[in-house]
C-alpha cells in the first residue's frame, strides 16, 4: 500500500460494494468529488489492492445450487507436500467457494455449494480421493440468516 485511505476513499469502497456497476459520475455524485478526482481515487485504489476486482453476484438457488455446506476437516499429516495436494485438490473444484486454514481443533474449514445432499456425496467422494484426510465432516445449511461480501469500511 503506498498510502492509508482516507473518509472519500471508505465512501467510495462502500459505494462500490454497494453497487460495483455504477459509473464514475454516479459514483462521483454519490461521494461528492468531482468526476476526475473520484476517477483517480478509483485507480489509486485499484492500484494500491484495496479493489481487488468488480464482480456480479449470483442467485446460487435460481442456478440449482440451493444447498450450502461447511465442510470440517481434520488432518494428522501437516507435511509440505500434503499442503501442496491438499491446495491443489479444494481449489480445483468449483463447488468449494472457500478454503480457511483454522486455529484451535479444527484444521480447515471449507464452503461449498451444491444441488443437494448426493451431489455434496459426490463431492466428498471426488476430495477424499484426491487427497489422504482424517476426519470429515459436514453440515448444511438450514437457513442463510446474513450472507455478505461486504467488508465494513467504515470509521468506527
Amino acid at each position: 500500500m503506498s498510502e492509508k485511505i482516507d473518509t472519500i476513499d471508505r465512501r467510495i469502497l462502500a459505494e462500490l460494494q454497494r453497487d460495483g456497476t455504477l459509473s464514475v459520475d454516479q459514483l462521483s455524485e454519490r461521494v461528492a468529488l468531482s468526476r476526475n478526482a473520484c476517477w483517480r481515487r478509483v485507480k489509486r485504489l485499484e492500484d494500491d489492492g484495496f479493489i481487488t476486482g468488480r464482480v456480479a453476484l449470483v442467485d446460487a438457488e435460481k442456478l440449482g445450487l440451493g444447498l450450502s455446506v461447511f465442510i470440517i476437516v481434520r488432518t494428522s499429516n501437516h507435511d509440505p507436500e500434503w499442503l501442496i495436494k491438499f491446495r491443489s485438490a479444494v481449489t480445483a473444484f468449483p463447488e468449494i467457494t472457500g478454503v480457511y486454514r483454522m486455529s484451535g481443533d479444527l484444521d480447515y474449514v471449507l464452503r461449498a455449494r451444491v444441488s443437494d445432499v448426493k451431489a455434496y456425496d459426490r463431492l466428498y467422494q471426488r476430495l477424499i480421493a484426491r487427497v489422504p484426510l482424517s476426519d470429515v465432516s459436514a453440515s448444511f445449511v438450514m437457513e442463510e440468516i446474513k450472507e455478505t461480501t461486504v467488508v465494513p469500511v467504515e470509521i468506527r
